[in-house]
C-alpha cells in the first residue's frame, strides 16, 4: 500500500450522493466537504460535511454543473481531492481534467477513459473492436418504417433523461427535438442518437473495479430490469436470470473485463447490457462512475466501493481476485412521484419518514437487515430543480426470497408523511408472483399492469377504518385545545341527538364517517362491527370484528397519515362547505407538478384536439407535457415561456365544441 496523498474529499453532488460518499470519508478518516445550491442551503448533506461551500444559484446549470464553482470551492475549503459522486459532473471527461490541472486527486477514472465511453456512439464502436457483443448504432436520417421502433438516446447521459421510444415515422422529428432538449437540460450536452428498440429485455450489468497496475475486477453483476421510463426502480443482485443460466456469469464477466482492459480502465464503474430469455446479451453503455444501485453489490460481497475508489486513486494495488458472493439483495428507489398519474413527480415537505425497525444508513450489511440510503429528515422541502428520489430501501438476507419479503414490510410500514410517493407501487412490484419468481423484464410494467401495480396497499375498507380512526383523533385532538366545557370530546351530548359527521378523500374515494359520542362511549353509525377501544390526538385503538387494531394518527393542515397493520392511507379532510372562489372552471388544465414552462404549443382561438400538446413543463430535469383534455377551442392561455408554476395552477382553458360533453383529467406525457 502507497502512502496516501488525500486527506480531504469534497464531493461534487448533493443529497443521497454526497451523504454516501461522506460515510466512506468518515470510516477512512478524510475530510468531507460540500459544495450546496441556494436551494440546498438547509440540506441534511450540507449538515453532515466539516465544511461546505456555497454555489450561488439554484439550478443545476446554475451550480453543480458549473465545474469552474465547483473547483473553485475544493481550492478554498483546502480539499485535496474531488469525487463526483454519480450525475451531474461525473462522466465530464473535461471537468476531470480540470481538477487533475489544480492540482487535486480526481476520484475517478483517467479522463481518457471518460472521454472514449462518454459518447455513447463511439463506445459502441470501442466495444465492437474488442469483441463485446453490440447493438447497431441507427442513423436518424435514414430511418425507415421497417427500423422501427427506435430509442433516442442522450449520447452524454444516463438515467432515462434524454431518452423516448419512437414507434412511427411522424413522431421522429419531435421526439429527437424533445430528447435533445432534455439532454441539454440535464447533461450540458444534446448529442443524441438511435438504436433498434427492444420491447421486451433483461437489464444486466456487472459492477468493474480496476487499479493502475493491470489488476481488473468483475466484482458481481445485478439485474435492473424494473424500470419506469427508462430508469431504474428497483435493482437486486445476484441475477435471476444469470442464476438461472448456464455459463452466463463468465461470459458477461468476461465482456465486462474486455471493456474494461480497452479503454485502459481505473477505479469503478459499470458496464451494461440487454439481454433475452435465453441469456444472450448485448452492450448498452458504460457508466464510468458509481452508480446508484451499488449498495447491493456491496452488501452481497462485503466491499465499500467508495472506499476502494479512495484507495484506487492513492495508487494502491487492489488483491488479484476479488471477495465471492454471499446472500441476496436488493433495492428500491422511493421517489416523490405519483405512478397512477402517470409518474409525475411531487415537490413539498418530508413530515416523517421513518422506517418500522432500526436500519444501517450507507454501510455495508453483512447478516439480515435493512440498509437505507436517503439525502432526507424530516423537514426536508422537495423542489423542482432536482431528481425526484428521496432515499433508496435495501434489504440482505440469504435468500432472494427472505431478502425481497424483508424489502417489501420494511417499505409497507415506513412511515412516510407529507408527500405522494411509489412506495405503494414498489411494494405491489416486490410481491407480485412473476417478481417473485425472478421472471421480470423491462416491460414489467406494461405487461402486468401500471393500474393494478400501483394500486392502494390498504383495501377500501383498511381506508374506511382508517377515516373513522382519523375522525376520532380530530375529536380529541379539538377536546384537548377546547376551552368551553374543557375536558368533554367534541360532540359530546347528554341526550341522544344527531351524530357528528367528518368527511375524507382518499385516491379517487370519499369516506363520510359518523359517530356519536354518549355516556356508554363512542359509536360509529353503519359499523356495529367496530367497537372503540380509545383514542387519542395521535392513535386510536378499534376492535374490528373482534381483532383489535392500533392507528397511528398524523395531521398536517387538510392532509392526514394513518399507519396501520392494515396499510398506510393518505387522506385529505373534506371541509363541510366548498368556498365558491375554490371553483375552477370546467375545461381547465391544471399543472400536474410545479415547474417551468418550456414550450406552449397553442394559442388562444386555436382548434385544438383532444390529447393535443399545448404546453411542456421541465420539473426535476424531466420534460412532461400537458395535453388538451378534450377537442374544442382554446378559451384562455394563462402561462408564457419562462413562467414558474406551482401544482394545481390553471394553465389553459379549452371550451368544448359541445358544452355538454364529459371533461377528463387533463392527460399528462413524458
Amino acid at each position: 500500500m502507497s502512502e496516501s496523498t488525500i486527506t480531504s474529499v469534497l464531493v461534487a453532488n448533493r443529497g443521497e450522493i454526497a451523504r454516501r460518499v461522506f460515510a466512506s470519508c468518515r470510516r477512512a478518516g478524510l475530510g468531507a466537504i460540500a459544495v450546496f445550491s441556494d436551494a440546498d442551503a438547509d440540506s441534511p448533506h450540507v449538515t453532515d460535511a466539516d465544511a461546505a461551500v456555497r454555489l450561488p444559484g439554484v439550478t443545476p446549470a446554475e451550480t453543480y454543473l458549473d465545474g469552474k464553482k465547483v473547483i473553485a470551492a475544493a481550492l478554498a475549503a483546502g480539499a485535496d481531492a474531488v469525487h463526483p459522486g454519480y450525475g451531474f459532473l461525473s462522466e465530464n471527461a473535461e471537468f476531470a481534467r480540470s481538477v487533475l490541472a489544480a492540482g487535486l486527486s480526481w476520484i475517478g477514472p483517467r479522463p481518457e477513459s471518460i472521454e472514449r465511453m462518454g459518447s455513447k456512439v463511439e463506445a459502441k464502436k470501442i466495444m465492437a473492436d474488442a469483441g463485446v457483443p453490440v447493438l447497431a448504432e441507427l442513423d436518424p436520417v435514414g430511418l425507415t418504417e421497417a427500423d422501427l421502433p427506435v430509442l433516442v438516446k442522450a449520447s452524454a447521459g444516463g438515467g432515462g433523461r434524454g431518452m423516448r421510444v419512437v414507434r412511427t415515422l411522424d413522431e421522429l422529428a419531435g421526439q429527437l427535438d424533445a430528447a435533445r432538449r432534455e439532454a441539454a437540460a440535464a447533461f450540458g450536452d444534446p448529442t443524441v442518437f438511435c438504436e433498434r428498440y427492444l420491447e421486451t429485455g433483461r437489464h444486466i450489468e456487472v459492477q468493474i473495479l480496476a487499479d493502475r497496475h493491470g489488476t481488473v475486477w468483475a466484482v458481481g453483476e445485478r439485474e435492473c430490469s424494473i424500470q419506469r421510463r427508462h430508469q431504474k426502480v428497483i435493482e437486486e443482485a445476484p441475477s435471476p436470470l444469470v442464476e438461472a443460466t448456464d455459463g452466463m456469469r463468465e461470459r458477461l464477466f468476461d465482456a465486462a473485463r474486455r471493456a474494461a482492459r480497452a479503454i485502459g480502465y481505473e477505479g469503478a464503474g459499470t458496464v451494461e447490457f440487454l439481454a433475452d430469455g435465453t441469456g444472450e446479451f448485448h452492450f448498452l453503455e458504460m457508466n464510468t462512475r458509481l452508480q446508484v444501485e451499488h449498495p447491493v453489490t456491496e452488501c452481497t460481497t462485503g466491499l465499500d466501493l467508495v472506499d476502494l475508489q479512495f484507495r484506487i486513486a492513492d495508487g494502491d494495488r487492489i488483491e488479484s481476485e476479488p471477495p465471492p458472493v454471499q446472500g441476496y439483495s436488493v433495492e428500491a428507489r422511493l421517489y416523490a412521484e405519483d405512478p397512477a398519474r402517470d409518474w409525475q413527480p411531487q415537490s413539498g415537505v418530508v413530515h416523517r419518514f421513518v422506517p418500522p425497525q432500526p436500519a444501517v444508513e450507507f454501510d455495508v450489511l453483512r447478516r439480515t437487515g435493512v440498509r437505507i440510503d436517503s439525502g432526507i429528515v424530516a423537514g426536508s422541502e422537495i423542489g423542482v430543480h432536482y431528481d425526484a428520489m428521496l432515499a433508496k430501501v435495501i434489504s440482505y438476507a440469504p435468500t432472494r426470497d427472505r431478502a425481497v419479503r424483508l424489502l417489501a414490510s420494511t417499505l409497507a410500514r415506513t412511515e412516510i408523511h407529507g408527500l405522494v410517493t411509489n412506495r405503494d407501487l414498489l411494494v405491489d412490484v416486490l410481491q407480485h408472483p412473476a417478481f417473485r419468481a425472478g421472471d421480470t423484464d423491462t416491460a414489467f410494467f406494461d405487461t402486468h399492469g401500471l393500474a393494478e401495480l400501483s394500486a392502494p396497499l390498504a383495501s377500501p375498507d383498511a381506508e374506511e377504518v382508517s377515516a373513522i380512526a382519523a375522525a376520532l383523533a380530530a375529536s380529541a385532538a379539538e377536546r384537548s385545545t377546547a376551552t368551553v366545557n374543557a375536558g368533554l370530546p367534541s360532540g359530546w351530548r347528554n341526550l341522544p341527538s344527531h351524530p357528528q359527521i367528518r368527511r375524507f378523500a382518499a385516491g379517487h374515494d370519499e369516506h363520510e364517517v359518523r359517530y356519536r359520542i354518549t355516556r356508554d362511549g363512542v359509536r360509529v353509525d353503519g359499523r356495529d362491527d367496530i367497537r372503540v377501544v380509545a383514542y387519542t390526538p395521535d392513535r386510536v385503538t378499534l376492535d374490528v370484528d373482534g381483532v383489535r387494531r392500533r392507528l397511528s394518527v398524523a395531521r398536517y393542515d387538510a392532509t392526514v397519515h394513518v399507519d396501520s397493520s392494515l396499510g398506510p392511507v393518505r387522506l385529505t379532510a373534506l371541509p363541510r362547505f366548498t368556498d365558491p372562489a375554490a371553483r375552477i372552471p370546467a375545461g381547465s388544465l391544471l399543472a400536474p407538478m410545479p415547474g417551468s414552462v418550456i414550450g406552449v404549443d397553442a394559442a388562444v382561438g386555436d382548434a385544438v384536439e383532444a390529447g393535443s400538446p399545448l404546453v411542456r413543463l421541465e420539473a426535476m430535469k424531466m420534460e412532461h407535457t400537458v395535453a388538451a383534455p378534450v377537442a374544442g377551442i382554446l378559451t384562455s392561455l394563462d402561462v408564457t415561456v419562462g413562467d414558474q408554476v406551482a401544482v394545481g395552477a390553471v394553465l389553459a382553458v379549452v371550451t368544448p365544441h359541445d358544452e355538454t360533453a364529459p371533461l377528463t383529467t387533463p392527460v399528462t406525457e413524458g
